[in-house]
């Protein structure tokens, strides 16, 4: 399988020397297409309060030239690991959604987390989404037919060609425990952020004030671990 680091690294930085790097881990699949751009909006109001920004294209996902059939989760928590390594200074790794999955084999020095999912609540929703497609294509499957195709070929779903391997990871895969962390969620109260679930949406969208909330609460949660 592949194992080549993510081909391209969107960086944002501050005007001085920054307070600390925040390394964002996109959601998975087609849910990184559609925050990306709200995550970006998060990374320049970071920047202008001080903090370094990154946000990798995993192998497989966005422009990567590595065909996703070929990746699986192990590869993607080597991947993040590697990248965090090059960092110099504090590090807090912020990760969305299914992101959660991958964030824990990275050194840092806190972790954020957004609405994380389990990797078997992630694979059921891909293959639900399938089985829909299918049956408006008058094609019979279902989750039980597509679990027993998934254990010896790719499988697509939702647009995405998954390998035995990142389906089999992905049905075991359970959010790791970190220290310190934070987890959020969306809505209101001490532990969340005001947004929408963009990853729900149907196409790519925007969410300004959302963005605005998780770059103000990473900003506030780095104070607590210590970084000034």
């Amino acid at each position: 399988m592949a194992t080549a680091a993510p081909e391209h690294i969107l960086h944002i930085t501050p005007a001085g020397s920054p307070r600390a790097t925040i390394l964002f881990v996109p959601p998975l699949f087609e849910e990184a297409n559609r925050s990306r751009r709200t995550l970006v909006l998060a990374m320049r109001a970071l920047a202008a309060d001080g903090f370094a920004t990154l946000l990798p294209d995993l192998p497989g996902q966005n422009e990567s030239l590595v065909p996703l059939e070929q990746v699986d989760l192990a590869i993607w928590q080597n991947v993040l690991a590697d990248a965090a390594a090059t960092i110099d200074g504090p590090l807090i790794i912020a990760s969305l959604r299914g992101g959660a999955l991958i964030d824990h084999h990275a050194k840092a020095a806190a972790w954020w987390r957004l609405a994380p999912v389990g990797g078997a609540s992630l694979l059921r929703t891909l293959m639900r989404a399938r089985v829909a497609a299918d049956r408006e294509g008058s094609v019979t499957s279902s989750l039980d037919s597509l679990q027993a195709e998934a254990a010896t070929a790719p499988l697509l779903l939702a647009g995405n060609k998954l390998s035995p391997a990142m389906i089999a990871q992905l049905g075991a895969a359970e959010i790791h425990p970190v220290a310190p962390f934070r987890t959020v969620t969306l809505g209101s109260g001490a532990d969340a952020v005001a947004g929408t679930p963009l990853w729900l949406r149907a196409e790519p969208g925007e969410d300004a004030t959302m963005a605005a909330a998780i770059a103000a609460d990473i900003s506030a949660w780095s104070t607590t671990c210590g970084i000034s």
